[in-house]
């Protein structure tokens, strides 16, 4: 892993707030340490509340980490960047413009042509095409979250970070939203950094699955993803990923409790 290979650097980063009472701390991340690739695919798992959104957000700037060192491009990050998007799971996109305009809304300082080709370059990528007057209200909610997916694309982000994008929608959309998703990260080459309490859609995206701890969260294990895509979620090699990271996280695949290894052991098997 070179350093020209490095997008994001995370050491020894802590994140606390004040509580309710005078002097009371609450401690959301405790000395949290990783590396993401350009280009990399990574899914951030772990307990609901242990801080994944948090640490999300300050990777896009709009927290600040109380200790620590966080990075993005070699230099620290200092606010949110145009080069950097987040993808909610309650839609962002504005109510009261048109597809068009909301896939377009970050490129009004490009000529018009340009704003028009990006535009119908990205409906095409995502499946709008013919969408393109409709408002949000008259879309599904798995075609809003195309809508902002394709709105970060043609403003040529870098990174999209992901806060459990598709956590509000059916099963099936789902599994048709990942597919795509992936599609699509082939093709444009971005970083994604995606938070998901779903370990089963983590191991069908991910090139590596951060395993956070309960809070005051850290990164308690790295697993790699070495299968191509797309991936057989019935295959053995699919299900042993998948029930490790269940295993790491102190579960079984059915949701019953395991006894958690030490972080010792922890960290070790996440390597492997």
């Amino acid at each position: 892993m070179g350093n020209s290979e490095r997008l994001i650097q995370v050491r020894e980063t802590w994140m606390s707030f004040p509580g309710k009472t005078p002097g009371e701390v609450i401690h959301v991340l405790e000395n949290v340490n990783f590396d993401i690739l350009k280009g990399e695919f990574v899914c951030i798992v772990g307990p609901s509340g242990c801080g994944k959104s948090t640490l999300l957000n300050i990777l896009g700037g709009f927290l600040k980490e109380t200790r620590g060192r966080v990075a993005v491009e070699g230099g620290p990050i200092t606010g949110p960047d145009p080069g950097r998007i987040f993808v909610f799971q309650e839609n962002g996109v504005f109510p009261w413009l048109t597809v068009e305009q909301n896939v377009g809304f970050g490129l009004l300082s490009r000529p018009r042509a340009e704003q028009t080709e990006r535009v119908r370059h990205y409906l095409q990528m995502v499946g709008l095409a013919g969408f393109e007057k409709a408002y949000p209200r008259e879309l599904s909610g798995g075609m809003r979250q195309r809508v902002e997916i394709a709105r970060a694309l043609a403003a040529e982000a870098r990174v999209l970070y992901m806060d459990e994008p598709f956590g509000a929608l059916d099963f099936l959309t789902r599994l048709k939203m990942r597919n795509d998703l992936i599609r699509i990260w082939q093709a444009e080459h971005k970083t994604i950094i995606f938070v998901t309490h779903d370990i089963e859609e983590a191991v069908q995206l991910a090139d590596r699955v951060l395993v956070m701890s309960r809070r005051p969260a850290t990164v308690q294990a790295e697993v790699a993803v070495d299968l191509p895509r797309p991936r057989d979620l019935d295959s053995p090699d699919y299900l042993a990923i998948r029930d490790k990271i269940f295993s790491i996280m102190g579960m079984d695949a059915y949701g019953g409790e395991r006894e958690v290894s030490p972080p010792e052991e922890v960290a070790l098997a996440g390597r492997g």
